[in-house]
């Protein structure tokens, strides 16, 4: 499979080992690799690409976050300066993909890993790996920045991305565009009031993949999520309490769905993936939106994030005069000139 940025609309496909995430400009230097890194609260993924945009190699390590940020950044930092050497190039640029909202000095609404909100991503990439250039984003702008330029909504506008794992988020993609906000909070839909006297909880609490390891567990269900779905599958008191939550969620995905009306809504993340979940949910959407949108699931399975990493990455990168260049996205962070790139 070959994606490229400036091809024909394609649909979503498994990332592989020759994806390309290329416009076809080529860096500064024919042996720079592009590097991708994607933090998550339960996982860390590390990719790196050729200047071509090809993948050559990813691995994932768990986050183990209760042993707090700085050992997971140093061991997602170890394992990137081990793929750089063995690409065998100098490192042209670094796309990072974060949970939370990303600020120079910081990152703000990133609880499920202690001490993240105390991380300079960008000069901790630069400082340990030296990368020229790095671009840093929540995880969820880059999974949909992934969707933009290679997946569902390559021909989707507006798009609404749900990223559904350890927590959970949106992300609104207009005119080929991620919607930051005024913030760049634009999505952090886990803090949207659900259930209860006002002012009830965080939906992350009700509706997510710790949410639901927990649910399992009140429920004696082995398994965590994932179990807890499986035993969904059949009536019973399983079924009844996950069918609870996702009707939470459904009342929030409607009034997303109805403040932006989108073309095209995409599930991202470990918990999309079930069937059972995400059937119910296009079955609620489905009952109450006037106008419906296209429900799929991401073709990029767990990759998402990680691959819109290595397109902030190239989408940042220096091009050799006369080339064309990365689109500019007004807007959008996987621009050199926006301030998560430094």
């Amino acid at each position: 499979m070959n994606l490229r940025l400036d091809g024909p609309a394609t649909p979503p496909a498994p990332l592989t080992g020759d994806a390309e995430v290329t416009d076809g400009a080529r860096v500064t230097g024919d042996d720079g690799v592009l590097l991708g890194i994607d933090f998550g609260g339960t996982k860390m993924a590390v990719g790196v690409a050729d200047a071509a945009g090809r993948l050559l190699a990813r691995e994932r390590v768990p986050t183990y976050a209760e042993r707090g940020a700085p050992q997971a950044l140093d061991r997602a930092l170890e394992l990137a300066a081990k793929l750089v050497g063995q690409a065998g190039g100098p490192l042209a640029a670094a796309g990072v993909a974060s949970p939370g909202v990303v600020r120079p000095d910081g990152i703000d609404l990133a609880p499920n890993v202690p001490g993240w909100d105390r991380l300079r991503l960008a000069d901790a990439v630069r400082d340990r790996l030296g990368a020229p250039v790095v671009a840093v984003d929540n995880d969820l702008n880059a999974a949909a920045l992934a969707e933009l330029r290679l997946g569902a909504l390559r021909d989707a506008d507006p798009g609404l991305v749900v990223g559904i794992g350890t927590g959970v988020a949106a992300a609104l993609t207009v005119r080929g565009a991620v919607l930051p906000g005024h913030h760049g909070a634009a999505g952090e839909i886990g803090y949207a009031v659900a259930g209860g006297p006002w002012p009830g909880t965080m939906l992350e609490l009700d509706f997510s993949g710790r949410a639901l390891d927990r649910l399992a567990d009140d429920l004696g269900v082995p398994g965590a999520a994932a179990g807890l779905a499986a035993a969904a599958a059949s009536p019973g008191p399983a079924r009844d309490a996950l069918t609870a939550r996702v009707d939470e969620l459904a009342r929030h995905l409607v009034t997303c769905c109805l403040l932006v009306d989108p073309q095209r809504v995409v599930l991202v993340g470990g918990v999309a993936g079930s069937d059972l979940i995400r059937g119910l949910l296009v079955e609620r959407l489905a009952a109450v939106l006037p106008y419906r949108p296209e429900v799929v699931l991401s073709g990029f399975a767990d990759d998402a994030a990680l691959l819109g990493a290595v397109v902030l990455a190239r989408e940042a990168v220096p091009v050799i005069p006369g080339s064309p260049a990365a689109p500019a996205v007004p807007g959008n962070p996987a621009v050199p000139t926006a301030p998560a790139v430094s």
